[in-house]
């Protein structure tokens, strides 16, 4: 029966908290609305819009993958700086087609952001049968070189975690 009424209990308290955020009020009003508005977001929703359920394969490749980014993004941010302080008219931007073997949302999604966080790297689009996604890159010396490290190097490792 609360199953009913609630079918998304987590969604509904998200909600109910951005809505106080927003109102930066807690009166016993605003949790009211909240909650009421909380729970219809909830009930409209439904089921129709998840997303496929997370399961992760090796939460340790998890781990290891979020040190790569972390460094990748670190090692980036000094590249990007020695470019752009340095003389602009030897910047070599480009847009390359990288093929995708996942399919899973969450690792496309988690794919995405990994390359747009990295500086001197933005996807720019994930093409509408989700097999390729075009990425801006600042200073381009090697295509395939690029492409083969997103694949091997994130690419791969969050197809094995969401075990797709």
């Amino acid at each position: 029966m609360l199953k009913r009424i609630f079918p998304h209990p987590w969604l509904t308290l998200i909600l109910l908290l951005c809505w106080l955020l927003l109102m930066n009020d807690a009166s016993a009003g605003n949790v009211l609305l909240g909650a009421v508005l909380g729970s219809a977001i909830a009930f409209i929703i439904g089921e129709g819009l998840w997303l496929t359920p997370v399961r992760f394969g090796h939460p340790w490749l998890l781990m290891r993958l979020a040190m790569h980014v972390v460094v990748d993004i670190i090692v980036a941010n000094v590249q990007v700086a020695l470019l752009v302080l340095g003389p602009t008219h030897r910047l070599r931007p480009a847009f390359i087609e990288v093929p995708l073997d996942s399919t899973h949302e969450i690792a496309l999604t988690a794919l995405i952001s990994i390359v747009s966080l990295s500086p001197g790297t933005l996807c720019a689009e994930l093409s509408d049968d989700r097999t390729r996604l075009i990425v801006h890159v600042l200073d381009l010396d090697d295509e395939a070189a690029v492409v083969a490290t997103i694949k091997t190097r994130y690419e791969a490792p969050l197809m094995e975690i969401f075990a797709c």
